[in-house]
């Protein structure tokens, strides 16, 4: 794949499938590879400036996508539109920020484009501010969706700093309280974030088995598990032992099948909340809302194939650096890090693989 990045950020729509070609094998993730633009990078991971308000965005109507005629879902004859318990749905989770706005829109319209379903799909989106119900309509006047409120209060005085201020918002700490926030008849959930597309029918991550787990996720037991923990965490075994009779492996939380049925039953929010309480009194990792889910999982995950998960392509959290993609099928490409493909499309300084992203953007005005 390394001949990928030779090439300028403005690949053609048939480039793009050649590039997705699920013909190499699955491995660990890439090292990062240092971009040449590195001090306009940090700058704008650095920079604070103030989120624009929802009332400032202007997206393209997206294509009706109704891509088999042998779909079929049941349609609430009262409202005219399909109901949240309909057993045949595909649940997909995304929470809807302001800053982020933009790719969680792009997110979404990759999600429909390739689904041989797009109909059977419905979207929750999580919300902490108003106003962007009526923007998702008017972009997807078809879609199946219902918003949430996450009052940012409920986590406020959870939250401890991190090595970048973007994973201190309440609204990434969302996916810990999907069990309470979506009706009690969803009993599955694909939790995904909003720096990423998929290129491949999300029914397929749907319909993983996750056995006896609460949770699915794609991990990395070859990823060195100790940096995700402070020397005071390894060095306390009222901490270490926690992992003393598991096996734990990173993954990323950015995408996870999430079964909400043994999530109530477990209690799993209040044992998240916990070690919260624990780091703000300990200070036991640096990162914001992955460590918890960690402490409280790894080791206990449902593993799920490589390619529903090539991240990194935002590159480190400390500097801006453009990575490769890993060796491997893809069916999904997650820009986490510092870098957005959004933003360095838009100074014209872009990663090589930003320009996969690009065709999915419904920014701006139709000319």
């Amino acid at each position: 794949m390394l001949w990928i990045m030779r090439f300028s950020g403005f690949f053609s729509a048939a480039m793009v499938w050649i590039v997705l070609s699920p013909s190499l094998q699955s491995s660990q993730p890439a090292e990062a590879i240092r971009s040449s633009h590195l001090d306009f990078y940090l700058r704008l991971s650095t920079t604070q400036i103030p989120p624009p308000s929802p009332d400032r965005f202007s997206f393209r109507k997206a294509p009706q996508y109704r891509n088999a005629d042998a779909c079929t879902f049941n349609v609430d004859s009262t409202l005219g539109e399909i109901g949240v318990c309909d057993p045949s749905l595909v649940h997909v989770a995304i929470t809807l920020d302001v800053e982020y706005l933009r790719g969680s829109i792009a997110a979404v319209h990759s999600i429909l484009q390739h689904s041989m379903c797009p109909q059977t799909i419905f979207f929750h989106f999580l919300v902490s501010e108003p106003g962007l119900e009526s923007l998702v309509r008017s972009t997807f006047p078809q879609l199946n969706f219902k918003v949430y409120y996450f009052d940012p209060q409920r986590v406020r005085s959870l939250i401890s700093t991190s090595v970048r201020q973007a994973l201190e918002q309440p609204l990434n700490y969302a996916r810990n309280y999907l069990a309470e926030l979506l009706e009690p008849c969803v009993r599955r959930v694909i939790y995904l974030d909003s720096d990423l597309i998929v290129v491949d029918d999300v029914s397929k991550l749907w319909y993983t088995s996750l056995g006896t787990k609460t949770i699915g996720a794609p991990e990395y037991c070859h990823a060195n598990f100790n940096k995700y923990f402070t020397a005071a965490f390894w060095s306390d075994r009222r901490f270490s032992d926690t992992f003393s009779r598991r096996n734990p492996c990173y993954f990323n939380t950015g995408v996870m099948v999430m079964d909400l049925v043994k999530w109530r039953r477990f209690g799993y929010t209040k044992q998240i909340e916990r070690w919260m309480e624990i780091q703000k009194m300990n200070r036991i990792y640096e990162l914001g809302s992955l460590p918890p889910f960690l402490l409280v999982f790894a080791g206990h995950v449902a593993p799920i194939e490589h390619r529903w998960n090539q991240h990194g392509l935002g590159g480190d959290n400390v500097r801006g650096s453009c990575r490769d993609l890993h060796p491997g099928p893809v069916s999904l490409l997650h820009w986490s890090g510092s870098g957005k493909p959004w933003l360095r499309l838009d100074s014209k300084r872009p990663c090589p693989l930003d320009s996969l992203w690009a065709p999915y953007d419904l920014f701006g005005n139709s000319s």
